[in-house]
């Protein structure tokens, strides 16, 4: 049975990572942070499904800022894959938090490649890597290959973890992959993200709970993938006898009014009817354009989308739908 160890379980990713792997009749460890309330609703299912009472999901308390920590637990658990999915990962909120994203979500890095290196085992790394590292992008579509400019204390950050897994596998030998993924989004998206906040804003307009939705630049062009097949790229990644670097995208692109048309177009409504303008939200740098180029994932690895943008808004809608019906 092999065992993976997972920052990050909690969120999107991890929990869907989770599911896979599990799935794949792997042992699963992950780290979570101690709070005084539970923030384990993502995987909580794991463990009130009947049918996988034998489901082998370990949770360690643990902090991307306690290097000695991280030491003992790989030590001890010896995993055979690692994915560091684990980081502040808003970018908007990073203009706020700029010092503890950069040593978090950079630091960070280090902290777990040199916790492998201290603890002396030969786990397979994959980091979590973004698109928004690109930021202002210096060619369109975006490859392995293309130079980046990121645009938020976040992408600075994914910037320093990127080289320091680049820069590991080079000095140590390491078996440490960069995934470069461009957005990516489920019905487990975070609410403050923009594509959560239109879906469960459709639902809760459609019940009369809410009457507008505030939002900041609707031009902006993204790469949207469903986050359940970006994990399964993760995945490969990690199953291939050499680590690499690779972009996992859709390789198409669409604005956020586009997102707009295809959420509350899903029940009927015209958005413009509810959306208003909020500088707040506006970010200080704009990522005007992004959309990646997954050729080498697909030539290398085996992997390429199938969950196209349209079908991703409406999945995220009925599934905000139904939430919202079952607290009515």
């Amino acid at each position: 049975m092999k065992k993976a160890l997972i920052t990050g379980i909690t969120g999107q990713d991890g929990s869907y990572l989770a599911d896979f792997l599990l799935a794949k009749g792997y042992e699963v460890h992950g780290i979570i942070r101690r709070a005084s309330t539970f923030n384990t609703d993502r995987i909580d299912h794991l463990y009130q499904d009947p049918h996988v009472n034998g489901v082998k999901l370990f949770l360690h308390y643990g902090d991307l800022a306690d290097s000695v920590n991280l030491v003992k637990l790989i030590y001890q658990l010896k995993p055979d894959e690692i994915y560091h999915l684990g980081a502040q990962s808003h970018v908007r909120v990073s203009f706020d938090i700029p010092e503890y994203t950069a040593d978090v979500t950079g630091v960070g890095t280090i902290r777990i490649l040199e916790a492998m290196r201290e603890a002396g085992v030969k786990s397979r790394f994959y980091q979590a890597s973004s698109s928004e590292m690109f930021g202002k992008v210096r060619e369109v579509p975006q490859t392995e290959t293309t130079s980046f400019w990121p645009r938020s204390p976040y992408g600075v950050a994914k910037v320093f973890a990127y080289w320091a897994t680049v820069n590991y596998r080079e000095s140590y030998g390491m078996h440490a992959t960069n995934g470069i993924l461009f957005n990516h989004e489920s019905p487990r998206r975070g609410e403050t993200f923009v594509t959560r906040k239109i879906t469960r804003a459709v639902a809760a307009i459609t019940q009369g709970r809410q009457k507008e939705l505030y939002l900041g630049n609707l031009d902006a062009k993204r790469d949207w993938g469903y986050a359940p097949e970006y994990v399964e790229a993760m995945w490969l990644m990690l199953q291939q006898d050499s680590s690499d670097d690779f972009v996992v995208a859709t390789g198409e692109t669409h604005t956020i009014r586009e997102f707009l048309d295809e959420a509350f177009g899903h029940v009927n409504l015209d958005w413009k009817d509810y959306v208003k303008h909020d500088a707040r939200y506006e970010r200080p740098a704009e990522v005007d354009l992004l959309v990646g180029d997954a050729s080498k994932a697909k030539r290398q690895i085996g992997w390429e989308p199938k969950v196209r943008f349209a079908e991703l808004v409406r999945i995220m809608v009925d599934a905000d739908l139904a939430a919202a019906q079952k607290h009515t």
